[in-house]
């Protein structure tokens, strides 16, 4: 029972939705973190504020009764007015991004199996070329697929602290071939007392993401370290390289979806891999963001946690 009850609040407590379980007093028996975070005057162990239920803050409402131990609670999902359009416009947004991503590996495709038709071409090497193309589409499903689970809340990202250091140097034992190839030296660092919450696949997901973009974008003769340690009370874990880097304009936009500078077009990343590190880092409580090398070369992309 006593397992039940801790999965059931760290289940309320991760939720990306403003949840608040209240008793019959209405009383907040539970929030999550987002509840707490957007909406004044919600605490636990106090009354719901004025407003909330009855729609006045602009909030909507959607409740679920249940009862427990012969007592009624309620499960109160909260969204604001609004909400639903905003939703249906980005999901409008993203499904055109995503079309317009499709279109360009499967004309290359199309154009390379019409091209193996023809007399005396080397068919051979025209269908690895083909082949490089389905992986392509391939790897763009994988990634679209898996940033709708993260943002539709599908893909549980925190369930409790894990050490770090152990996945990242598993995330980087997997890419070592794959950097060595590209001429660019990979470097793990930091502190194996270090936890934060997030489940080990994300932890990977994360440190492989990053590892991949130095990978592409860096360039031959480039060093990748990413590290993970304490820094003016807040836990830091950060991929740095000493590449090519990017302008003040391409920080600013790394982490839009599907985004590549100019330079970066030709490479076959997806454009995925750092929308999908912020919204794990942003879903387990923690801030993201791009900066310039401390070197004046390269980039660091830096995830900072509250210190545990």
């Amino acid at each position: 029972m006593e397992r039940d009850a801790e999965r059931g609040r760290m289940l309320v407590e991760e939720s990306r939705e403003a949840v608040v379980v209240l008793d019959e007093r209405d009383v907040v028996v539970l929030a999550s973190r987002r509840a707490r975070q957007s909406i004044d005057g919600i605490v636990e162990g106090q009354s719901l504020p004025l407003g909330v239920l009855s729609g006045e803050r602009g909030l909507v409402p959607l409740v679920v009764p249940y009862e427990v131990d012969g007592g009624v609670e309620r499960l109160v999902y909260l969204s604001r007015e609004g909400d639903l359009a905003a939703y249906e416009e980005l999901r409008a947004g993203f499904t055109a991004a995503v079309s317009h991503e499709l279109r360009t590996p499967l004309a290359r495709l199309l154009s390379l199996l019409e091209t193996a038709m023809l007399p005396g071409e080397d068919v051979a090497s025209l269908v690895e070329q083909a082949r490089a193309e389905v992986e392509q589409v391939r790897e763009l499903i994988d990634e679209v697929l898996f940033l709708s689970e993260l943002e539709s809340g599908a893909r549980v990202v925190a369930l409790g602290a894990v050490p770090i250091l152990p996945e990242l140097e598993l995330a980087a034992a997997e890419l070592e071939e794959r950097a060595g190839r590209a001429g660019v030296a990979l470097r793990v660092e930091g502190d194996d007392s270090i936890e934060l919450p997030l489940r080990p696949r994300m932890v990977r997901v994360i440190a492989q993401n990053l590892t991949e973009n130095a990978i592409r974008y860096a360039g031959p003769g480039a060093a990748f370290t990413i590290s993970v340690e304490r820094i003016d009370g807040e836990i830091v874990l950060r991929g740095a390289d000493d590449g090519v880097g990017a302008s003040e304009a391409e920080l600013a936009r790394l982490f839009e979806r599907f985004y590549r500078a100019d330079r970066a077009r030709a490479s076959r990343g997806t454009g995925l891999g750092l929308a999908i590190v912020k919204h794990i880092v942003t879903q387990s409580g923690g801030v993201v963001e791009a900066r310039a090398g401390a070197t004046g070369r390269g980039l660091e992309i830096r995830c900072t946690y509250p210190s545990r």
